[in-house]
């Protein structure tokens, strides 16, 4: 009896944890239901917002091109307003229809939408789960089990989800009539399918993600490195360090690689088919190619938005603008290898890094990346916990969201102010992502470098 309450005493508090996270999911799902059930006309507000709502991410353009090409039967690209996948078109667009059973059209998109949240964050917490336990397995491979014992560990897992849902920035995504919870649905999917090594998962996701906003491209980077390597381990020297002839060295496996390789060409050319059929009668594949991934990597249209790029091309003179979009554009390239070389043995924070430099330099950003930015970032609350810039990072993010909606209200609506206002907040949002950026990595390399130090001293 007395060893039955010791073990029923030891696992009260995780049964405890587990409830918790399921009460905060609940209430979280439940929130966003409220909001748009019971105050759809402030939300019909905000699918105007460009932070929330961009040209490729707008549910109002979904709509036009599904009305263009059911209604009109011609290219739904035709009017320069949708940009956006064929087969988005085909999933959300019967949404789109007004008064379908008596709903208005946003409230289904909506309740998808929230769906995909749902799943976003629970595929987040299994990914802060898997990565949990092969840190604390890493650990005591090193013979560093006091680092478990005298530090807290958080669950991770349960804060990267939590941090997801309750993030105002997921909030007004979710209920703001924008698909960016569908591709962030998507590269989360991506990740946990690498991670756990679920290789059609990752394919899919991966391939999804590009195809419907391309700069996840970048992300097959560190999923290669997570299918070869498994998930986040300190440096391999660390291992050697310890000398050990039961250590077991961090080695990279092909198999999975080849394996996601050839899961990712079926996927693709799969997908390519049903764009294909889709698009056959309005204007084939090329001018899909031509009014989605050429609209993205162009920058066509200049209307305002969170970055950084809308205003520079709108001054910037036309014979220079060729220049400075192979410039933009190679900078993302150019940072790929070096963060690839030095982070090779964390590839899923690699992941965040690339996730949040994407947020900064793509060419019609929303909140909604910054959304998963930081949801993604509550995995590595663990390493991360000695960041210098914390408490300036969150009231620069509170100041930036909260300074953006006034600022472009002052230039639009009262005339009071001028782009400059508007812009001067795309600034610090990009400014605080570098620093983001920066801050996280070399607190990742400092949790290191602690690593290698305290086994030196046993």
């Amino acid at each position: 009896m007395g060893e039955e309450d010791d073990i029923t005493k030891s696992s009260s508090p995780s049964k405890k944890k587990v409830y918790r996270f399921w009460e905060w999911t609940i209430a979280a799902i439940l929130f966003r239901i409220l909001l748009i059930f019971f105050f759809p006309n402030y939300l019909s507000q905000l699918a105007s917002r460009p932070e929330l709502s961009t040209p490729v991410t707008s549910l109002r353009r979904l709509a036009e091109g599904y009305w263009l090409k059911k209604q009109a039967s011609i290219s739904p690209y035709a009017g320069s307003m949708y940009h956006g996948s064929p087969l988005l078109l085909s999933v959300l667009g019967p949404l789109t229809v007004p008064k379908i059973d008596g709903l208005p059209s946003h409230v289904l998109c909506s309740l998808l939408f929230v769906i995909a949240d749902l799943f976003s964050a629970l595929l987040l917490r299994a990914t802060g789960q898997k990565l949990q336990s092969m840190y604390c397995q890493n650990l005591k491979s090193l013979a560093l089990e006091k680092v478990l014992g005298s530090s807290d560990i958080h669950a991770c897992g349960d804060i990267s989800s939590l941090f997801y849902l309750w993030n105002p920035l997921t909030i007004l995504t979710c209920v703001g009539s924008s698909t960016s919870p569908i591709e962030n649905f998507l590269v989360i999917l991506s990740i946990y399918g690498a991670c756990t090594r679920l290789i059609p998962l990752a394919a899919i996701g991966w391939v999804l993600a590009t195809h419907l906003s391309l700069y996840p491209a970048v992300l097959i980077i560190p999923v290669i490195l997570l299918l070869g390597y498994g998930p986040d381990a300190p440096p391999k020297k660390l291992f050697l360090l310890k000398n050990s002839k039961e250590t077991i060295l961090p080695s990279f496996s092909w198999k999975p690689v080849i394996l996601f390789l050839l899961w990712t060409s079926a996927w693709s050319i799969y997908i390519m088919v049903l764009c294909g059929i889709s698009v056959r009668q309005t204007g084939g594949l090329q001018d899909m190619f031509k009014r989605t991934y050429g609209f993205i990597l162009t920058v066509k249209d200049l209307s305002p938005n969170i970055g950084v790029l809308w205003y520079f091309f709108a001054e910037v003179f036309d014979i220079f603008r060729n220049f400075f979009l192979l410039v933009i554009h190679m900078n993302i390239l150019f940072m790929i290898l070096p963060l690839a070389i030095r982070l090779r043995h964390r590839p899923c924070f690699l992941a965040f890094v690339y996730v949040a430099m994407s947020s900064m330099l793509k060419t019609y950003p929303s909140v909604a990346d910054s959304a998963l930015c930081l949801g993604l970032f509550g995995l590595f609350v663990n390493q991360l916990a000695d960041m210098q810039f914390s408490f300036v990072l969150f009231c620069g993010y509170v100041g930036v969201n909260l300074l953006s909606p006034i600022m472009h209200n002052l230039w639009i609506w009262r005339g009071t102010g001028n782009a400059n206002f508007y812009y001067a907040t795309a600034i610090a949002y990009a400014a605080l992502q570098i620093i983001l950026m920066v801050d996280s990595t070399s607190s990742m390399l400092k949790h290191d470098r602690w690593l290698r130090k305290l086994i030196t001293q046993t």
